[in-house]
């Protein structure tokens, strides 16, 4: 079963790359409409072809971004969106499944099913979730609400953590107490959670666009605190719908992030982390949080080209997943569930 959870997170690992490069090439709203279940088979004939341009050419973002594109190019937007749905169907699918077979044969305990129940829930909440994205890009926009695509990508790092959790949990053995005290697990949910936080920026960031804009480093605007950041009334817009503060805030939170990670490491490292190799886990953790900064630095510097863009984006899901594994080594085990 924990291969099984393993193999869901690395499928959903894959789902947030394909989602990230739907963005990146503007491919999101070239599927009009939702179909749960017929919808899993493209286009099959130059009809079907015509058939769904013809409805992509009813959308504002056609009308204004993509005006007189051709179908081969419609086919290159369609085939992206198109397999970041399909491979949502098919993680609900092997999910689903095995779920069937290990209730059947008696494998799943009683304190697990109903995590395994929510992860189905949530899932199935993700994809209604994803379809009411898309439509804020239907009618009144040339794209989607920055507001629904960051819950859209918070809601898939939450699903990614909380499989990934459960899995790692798993594989624990049972202990009583805390490895190395209340101080460095407290300070390493903290950490978790800045990291989520993070995220939720840098969604906001791309729901803006905001890469696109500021391309230079550490200066911002040609000064290190710009003016503008609060532009906008009242103030707290700024911080989801001001392109220049949602970046500003992203690279402060990221600066704070490394500097807490470090000294994060070097406490765990000093308060007696070497057993089970928390240390390790602590400076791992802090070495990818350097490395994710680094490249979200090479991302704007290059105006967010795909290939990066999709590179800061699947390193931020590997730093989340670091982070709970650490957390995990830091946190008592419950003993095994009775079958």
């Amino acid at each position: 079963m924990r291969a099984w959870l393993f193999f869901i997170c690395a499928m959903i690992f894959a789902m947030i790359l394909v989602g990230g490069a739907t963005r990146l090439t503007d491919s999101g709203l070239s599927i009009t409409e939702w179909q749960p279940i017929v919808g899993i088979l493209p286009p099959l004939t130059e009809d079907a072809w015509r058939e769904a341009f013809r409805l992509y050419q009813k959308i504002p973002e056609y009308a204004v971004v993509n005006k007189g594109m051709s179908l081969d190019e419609f086919k290159f937007i369609y085939w992206w969106e198109w397999a970041h749905r399909f491979l949502g169907r098919m993680i609900g699918l092997v999910f689903l499944l095995p779920f069937l077979y290990f209730i059947a044969r008696g494998r799943i305990s009683r304190r697990l099913a109903p995590k395994l129940v929510i992860m189905f829930v949530l899932g199935g909440l993700q994809g209604a979730l994803g379809w009411y994205m898309v439509r804020s890009g239907l009618v009144d926009r040339v794209d989607v609400s920055q507001y629904r695509l960051a819950a859209h990508l918070c809601a898939a790092i939450f699903i990614f953590g909380y499989i990934f959790w459960v899995a790692i949990r798993m594989g624990r053995r049972h202990s009583a107490d805390n490895v190395s005290g209340p101080v460095t697990a407290l300070s390493a949910a903290f950490l978790t959670l800045a990291i989520f936080v993070q995220i939720a920026l840098g969604a906001f960031v791309a729901g803006l666009d905001a890469g696109q804009g500021y391309n230079t480093w550490p200066e911002m605007d040609g000064t290190l605190i710009p003016d503008g950041l609060a532009a906008m009334t009242p103030w707290y817009l700024n911080l989801f719908e001001n392109a220049l503060t949602v970046q500003f805030n992203h690279r402060m939170f990221a600066y704070a992030l490394v500097i807490y990670a470090s000294l994060h490491a070097v406490l765990v490292a000093r308060i007696g982390g070497k057993e089970d190799g928390i240390a390790m886990s602590a400076a791992l953790l802090a070495c990818a949080v350097w490395l994710q900064a680094a490249l979200g630095v090479m991302t704007l510097l290059t105006r967010v080209p795909v290939s990066l863009g999709l590179a800061h984006q699947g390193m931020a899901v590997i730093v989340f997943a670091l982070s709970l594994f650490h957390l995990s080594r830091l946190l008592p085990v419950p003993a095994r569930d009775p079958r």
